[in-house]
C-alpha cells in the first residue's frame, strides 16, 4: 500500500484551513497545522497542531525542514514556497495558485519588485479580497496536488531493508 501524502499548512492567516480539514478527512491525509500561537484544529488523530516559538521564519523553517516529495504545502509566503519547491514538495497558495520549479522564480521576482516599490513609497494596493470563487479554485487545486503528491510517493524506491 502506498503511503498517503502529508499536508503542511502555514496556518497564520490561512483562510482555507477548514477546506484542508474536509479534504484531509475525505482522503485520510495527515495534516500539520503550523503556527506561532495556539490555533483551533479539529479533534482528529490525523490533524496535528504544531506551535512553534515566536520569531521570524520559525514556522517556515519547521515546514521547510519536513516537506519533500509526497508533501503538499499550503502557504502564501513566496520564500517558504521556494524552499519547499526545492525539496520536491507540491506547493499551493490559499487561492489555488500552484508554485513549481517553472513558476517560483517569477513569483520571487514579483515579490521582490513589489517590496522595493513599497519601500520607495509607491502605493501598490493589496491583494483582492478572498472570496467564494477562491475557495472553489483552492479545493480543485488541493485535490489535484494531493493526487500528484501520491504519485510522487508511488514513484519513490522502497526503503532499504534494515540489517
Amino acid at each position: 500500500m502506498t503511503p498517503s501524502p502529508t499536508v503542511y499548512v502555514d496556518a497564520d492567516a490561512c483562510p482555507v484551513k477548514d477546506e484542508v480539514y474536509r479534504v484531509a478527512g475525505r482522503l485520510h491525509l495527515r495534516v500539520f497545522v503550523v503556527a506561532n500561537s495556539w490555533i483551533r484544529v479539529p479533534d482528529d488523530p490525523l490533524i496535528e497542531r504544531v506551535i512553534v516559538a515566536q520569531g521570524a521564519n520559525v514556522a517556515d523553517d519547521w515546514i521547510a525542514e519536513r516537506a519533500g516529495p509526497g508533501s503538499v504545502v499550503i502557504t502564501a509566503d513566496v520564500p517558504l514556497a521556494d524552499r519547499c519547491v526545492k525539496t520536491g514538495a507540491r506547493v499551493l497558495t490559499p487561492k489555488g495558485r500552484v508554485f513549481d520549479a517553472a513558476s517560483i522564480g517569477m513569483a520571487l521576482a514579483t515579490r521582490d519588485l513589489m517590496e522595493d516599490l513599497r519601500s520607495a513609497g509607491a502605493v501598490t494596493g493589496g491583494p483582492r479580497p478572498f472570496g467564494p470563487r477562491d475557495r472553489q479554485v483552492f479545493l480543485q487545486a488541493l485535490d489535484r496536488e494531493v493526487r500528484r503528491a501520491a504519485h510522487d510517493l508511488a514513484k519513490r524506491p522502497p526503503p532499504a531493508p534494515v540489517a
